[in-house]
């Protein structure tokens, strides 16, 4: 008998930050490792990095043992499905290289029975105007190709000190907000609603639907998990 297929979904490990990084990369290689198994699907909800950003031929050094990690994943079957959040937007081809399938929109997507609203998060409050007028600056390829200009050692550099700035900033963690996106996504037929960005994991249940915001692997260390059309909320305890 052919094994259930299982999904597991992660956002805002924000590698590279200070803060609990030789903790988190520990309990997320652990995490990786649990998983690196066939029959497995995982999404990676948005700012897996604090920062990233590809040169041509450049890319940061520090994260080459999860690089690894998830190389090696695709490798064993794996299927890897990666959504930039806000602040690994700058993504080139480096990823879908290596095998990893890239989603610049949210990911409207079956899962057996169910249908899907799988997106990182950022901007949707009403209060984030000023930021997605902010968001379509950052993301124009003219923008992109001029900041290539600048060295690596400068650019990486320059850009970890404004990702530290934006993510010290405190996030308006307004549930009532997003539970209302949930709901108007269930009104258009989505039966499940998995988002990251605030960092702060909770569920949210209504009528047999549910929404998800899925924490980080900073401080909760929480992910989605998904098998025989079961949802959940699951928290990482390394063995």
């Amino acid at each position: 008998m052919e094994k259930m297929k299982k999904y597991y979904f992660i956002s805002d490990a924000h590698l590279g930050a200070k803060k609990n990084d030789e903790i988190k990369i520990k309990k997320l290689m652990s995490f990786l490792q649990h998983i690196n198994k066939t029959n497995t699907t995982l999404f990676i909800v948005g700012d897996l990095f604090d920062f990233w950003f590809e040169y041509n031929q450049v890319i940061p050094y520090k994260h080459f043992p999860i690089l690894c990690m998830l190389n090696i994943m695709v490798e064993n079957g794996v299927e890897i499905n990666f959504i930039p959040g806000n602040h690994d937007f700058w993504i080139g081809n480096f990823f879908e290289n290596i095998g990893i399938k890239i989603y610049k929109d949210p990911i409207d997507i079956w899962i057996g029975k169910k249908h899907y609203y799988i997106d990182h998060g950022d901007g949707l409050l009403k209060a984030d105007r000023g930021y997605r007028i902010l968001k379509k600056i950052l993301r124009n390829p003219l923008n992109i190709k001029l900041y290539q200009l600048i060295h690596p050692d400068i650019g990486i550099a320059l850009a970890h000190f404004f990702s530290n700035v934006s993510r010290n900033k405190k996030i308006e963690h307004n549930q009532k907000e997003y539970i209302n996106f949930a709901k108007n996504k269930f009104k258009q037929g989505f039966d499940n609603v998995i988002l990251g960005h605030t960092h702060l994991p909770f569920e949210f249940k209504e009528k047999g639907k549910k929404f998800i915001n899925i924490g980080d692997w900073i401080d909760h260390f929480t992910y989605g998990y998904l098998e025989d059309n079961q949802l959940k909320l699951k928290y990482w305890k390394m063995s």
